[in-house]
């Protein structure tokens, strides 16, 4: 489980920077398309969001993280490149 939670955290932040550059690349720059890509990238970047999140709950109790690390972890989905600290730092033995 700690494997397919790396992937999650990965893909989710790279989900994560790509809805952002969508935002701050595309939207000034072509209007269409970035309405055109807003759902879809939107859409991924929330279930990936959730299942992170769920995955982190599940992992809390199962790997009996204190809650310093648990905050840590789930601060990280929602910070720029988070996800890639909390990958590098609390799963490099996964």
């Amino acid at each position: 489980m700690l494997r397919f939670f790396k992937i999650v955290a990965i893909l989710e932040g790279v989900s994560y920077l790509v809805l952002f550059s969508n935002m701050l690349i595309v939207k000034p720059t072509n209007l269409v398309l970035y309405k055109t890509l807003l759902f879809p990238i939107g859409m991924a970047h929330g279930v990936l969001f959730i299942t992170y999140v769920i995955l982190a709950v599940l992992l809390k109790f199962k790997e009996n993280w204190d809650f310093k690390k648990f905050g840590i972890i789930g601060l990280a989905s929602i910070i720029p490149f988070g996800t890639f600290y909390m990958e590098k730092k609390y799963l490099k033995n996964v």
